[in-house]
């Protein structure tokens, strides 16, 4: 899964022009009986090559807000068997999965964007979508309410739709206009290292939302500064985090931290190490 530039280092843009927010209400990422901070799972590597990883997300001690499918760069040409079983699994645990598609920064067709949806509705009964390389600024934000607003629809028309739209949270990587907070459920306002994150700043309008609009995705995180890190999110106003040690320019992401039970402990119940 491609992951965005770092973001939240210095200071926010004056956005003196932004456009009104929209007025629906936005649901919590918090699955019943959690509090405080949550983990969301940017994507796992394919379950038949990470089939620990896709198994520990069911444990009852994580408190996982949402974990992302992605099969192929997306849904992929045909059902996967081991994405089904992976997917089910988190499913039949009532535990969100989300759909990974890929707006290429707006340079994607929305009619490219839904065939994508629709696949990973038919076949994986996802409860929401991952919008990775999502653009940020303001001349791109009536594009993405667009596209925003006919996921919603798909998902409210999907077979055991709730009628509330799913859940749709927005892949920046960076604090984007604040337009976009009336888009999603959740922005990502920064994906990068943890050498950037650890001198990071929040931007100025986000004290407007609660934590649980934020996520946090940081990578090199050494297992030494894990406490600072969650010192970090917190007082940068993040309600959903994944942390990890792992390195490299293909995914970080991609598998398990090292010190997973160490990052479960403190950002929810704790577990034995």
């Amino acid at each position: 899964m491609p992951h965005l530039t770092p973001g939240g280092g210095g200071a926010s843009p004056p956005y003196r022009d932004a456009l009104p927010l929209a007025a629906r209400p936005r649901a919590a990422p918090r699955p019943a009986g959690s509090a405080g901070l949550g983990v969301g799972v940017p994507g796992y590597a394919h379950p038949l090559v990470a089939p620990v990883e896709w198994a520990e997300l069911t444990r009852p001690a994580v408190p996982l807000h949402w974990a992302v499918l992605n099969v192929a760069d997306g849904p992929g040409d045909r059902p996967d068997p081991h994405c089904l079983d992976a997917a089910g699994r988190l499913t039949n645990a009532r535990l969100r999965v989300l759909g990974h598609l890929d707006l290429a920064y707006g340079g994607r067709p929305l009619e490219e964007i839904v065939a994508d949806a629709r696949r990973f509705l038919d076949w994986y009964r996802v409860g929401g979508f991952y919008l990775d390389r999502c653009p940020a600024g303001r001349a791109e934000l009536p594009g993405v309410r667009r596209t925003t607003a006919t996921l919603e629809a798909l998902l409210d028309g999907a077979p055991g739709g709730a009628g509330d739209g799913g859940y749709i949270v927005l892949g920046q990587g960076i604090h984007p206009h604040p337009g976009y907070a009336g888009a999603a459920d959740q922005l990502v306002t920064f994906s990068g290292p943890w050498s950037d994150y650890r001198w990071s700043q929040t931007a100025a309008w986000t004290a407007d939302y609660p934590p649980e609009r934020f996520v946090h995705l940081v990578h090199g995180v050494p297992r030494t500064r894990l406490d600072e890190a969650f010192r970090a999110a917190r007082r940068l106003g993040a309600g959903t985090v994944f942390f990890t040690d792992r390195t490299g320019a293909v995914d970080p992401f991609a598998a398990m931290p090292g010190f997973w039970d160490a990052f479960v402990s403190r950002v929810g119940p704790c577990v034995s190490e």
